[in-house]
C-alpha cells in the first residue's frame, strides 16, 4: 500500500501513542501478540503433524513396505513364482520374501511377546530403517544357522538382554509326543540392537535370517507373504492392480493404507481438527484490530475533519487507517512465524523445560508411537498461515478505515 509523503507522516504519529492515549495503545499492543501467538500455534502444530505423519510413514513403510502379497493362511506356497511376478510388474522397485509371527521370547525369567521377522540376509543389510538405527552391534553378524538375532531397544530394555545375551523364543506349535504337543524352545544369541523410533516396532520385532525363521516355525521352504515397494506411495493400488489379478487363486495384496487406516485416517482428522480450531486465535486477533481501530478513529475524529477541511480526499483517510491496521497483522504475522521456528528448532529442549517444570510426561512413546517430537515444516502451509493472517487483519481494518474516510467534517466542526 503506497502512501503520500504527509499520509505517512501522519500514519507515522498514530501508531505511537499520544498524551491520553495510552489505552488504544494497549488494545493495538494485545492485537499484536494476538496475531503474533495465532500465527506461531499454527506453524508450530501444523509442522508437528506433518512431521508425525512423515516420520511414521517413513518408519513404518520403510520396514514393511508400500504393500505386502499375503498368503492364505499365512503361507505363500509357491512364493518363487510370486516374487517373480511382483518384480517383472511396471514401477515396482522391489519385492523381498518376509516371515512375521508373533511367539515369546524369555531371558532371565523374563517373558515379553514380539514378533520374529525373518528377512533375506541382503535385505537386512540394505534395509535403511534398521541399518542407521542400529545402537549396539552389527547387522552383519546375522548370517544362516549362526544362531544369531538383532532385537528392538524397547524389547531389550524389557527383558534385560544386551549384545551378547542368550535368548530364548518359544514357539508353541512344536512338535507333537505321545503327550500333546511340546512347544519349541530355541537359544539366540542377541548380536544387534536396534530403534526404529517407532515404540511398537522396538518393542516386538526381532529380526533374524530367513533361514532361521524357517527353521523356527517349521514351515520348510514356505514364506509368510512378499514386500512389496513401489514408485509412487500414493498410486500403489494402481500400479500393483496387474499382479492382484495375477495370484487373485493364491494371496491377497495389501497396500500401507490398508494396513494402517486408522492410524492415517485420525492423523488426517486431528490435523484438520487442529488447523480450524487455531485459526479461530487469529480471527480473534483480527477482532482486537478492529475494536483498537474504532477507538483510535473515534480519537482521532477532529483530526480527521480538519484534514478533509485542508483538502484530504476521502482515499486518503482510508488508506491511512488500513495502513496502521495492515502493520499490525503484518509484523505480528512475522513476528509469529519467527517464534513457532525458533520453539520447532528448540523443541526438545522446550518438550524437556516443559516436562521437567510440570512433572508430567509429555510425549510418551507407548501412546504417541514415536521416541521424539518429530516436524517438517510444509513451505505451501507456511505461506498459507501467513496470508490467512495478513487477510483477516486486512479485512479488520475496512470497517473502521470507512468510517473515518466518511467523517463529515461540517458536523465535527460545527461547534469548534
Amino acid at each position: 500500500m503506497i502512501l503520500r509523503p504527509y499520509e505517512r507522516t501522519i500514519f507515522k504519529r498514530y501508531m505511537l501513542p499520544q498524551r491520553g492515549e495510552g489505552f488504544i495503545f494497549v488494545a493495538a499492543a494485545f492485537s499484536f501478540v494476538a496475531v503474533t501467538l495465532g500465527v506461531a500455534a499454527l506453524v508450530i502444530v501444523m509442522s508437528v503433524m506433518n512431521g508425525v505423519r512423515a516420520d511414521l510413514f517413513d518408519k513404518i513403510v520403510g520396514l514393511n513396505g508400500h504393500a505386502v502379497v499375503q498368503g492364505f493362511g499365512g503361507r505363500l506356497d509357491d512364493w518363487q513364482g510370486v516374487l517373480k511376478q511382483a518384480k517383472a510388474t511396471p514401477e515396482v522397485v522391489s519385492a523381498t520374501p518376509l516371515i512375521e509371527q508373533p511367539l515369546l521370547a524369555t531371558f532371565n525369567g523374563r517373558v515379553e511377546g514380539i514378533l520374529v521377522r525373518g528377512m533375506t540376509v541382503p535385505d537386512i543389510r540394505n534395509n535403511q530403517t534398521l541399518g542407521g538405527k542400529v545402537l549396539q552391534g552389527n547387522l552383519n553378524t546375522l548370517t544362516p544357522n549362526a544362531g544369531n538375532v538383532a532385537i528392538g531397544s524397547e524389547l531389550a530394555r524389557n527383558i534385560g538382554a544386551t549384545v551378547g545375551s542368550n535368548v530364548t523364543i518359544i514357539n508353541p506349535a512344536g512338535r507333537s509326543t505321545p503327550f500333546g504337543t511340546v512347544p519349541r524352545e530355541i537359544s539366540y544369541r542377541v548380536t544387534a540392537v536396534f530403534e526404529i523410533g517407532v515404540y511398537d516396532f522396538d518393542k516386538m520385532y526381532v529380526v533374524m535370517p530367513m533361514e532361521d525363521a524357517q527353521l523356527l516355525l517349521l514351515t520348510g521352504d514356505q514364506v509368510g507373504m512378499i514386500e512389496v515397494k513401489v514408485t509412487d506411495p500414493d498410486k500403489v493400488g494402481e500400479i500393483l492392480a496387474p499382479l492382484k489379478e495375477k495370484v487373485a487363486a493364491q494371496a491377497v495384496i495389501s497396500d500401507w493404507r490398508q494396513m494402517n487406516s486408522s492410524l492415517f485416517e485420525a492423523l488426517s482428522i486431528e490435523r484438520v481438527a487442529m488447523f480450524v480450531i487455531l485459526s479461530l486465535i487469529v480471527l480473534v486477533a483480527a477482532f482486537n484490530i478492529v475494536s483498537s481501530l474504532i477507538m483510535l478513529v473515534r480519537a482521532k475524529t477532529r483530526d480527521m475533519a480538519i484534514l478533509r477541511t485542508m483538502g484530504a480526499p476521502r482515499d486518503a483517510v482510508l488508506r491511512i487507517f488500513m495502513a496502521i491496521g495492515l502493520s499490525i497483522g503484518i509484523a505480528g504475522t512475522l513476528m509469529g512465524m519467527a517464534l513457532g521456528f525458533s520453539l520447532l528448532y528448540f523443541r526438545q529442549g522446550v518438550l524437556r523445560g516443559v516436562e521437567f517444570l510440570t512433572g508430567q510426561p509429555l510425549w510418551d512413546p507407548s501412546i504417541r508411537f514415536l521416541t521424539e517430537l518429530p516436524s517438517k515444516p510444509d513451505p505451501f502451509e507456511i505461506v498459507g498461515i501467513a496470508l490467512m493472517a495478513v487477510v483477516f487483519s486486512f479485512l479488520a481494518t475496512l470497517y473502521p478505515a470507512f468510517k473515518a474516510a466518511n467523517t463529515d467534517p461540517v458536523q465535527v466542526l460545527r461547534y469548534e
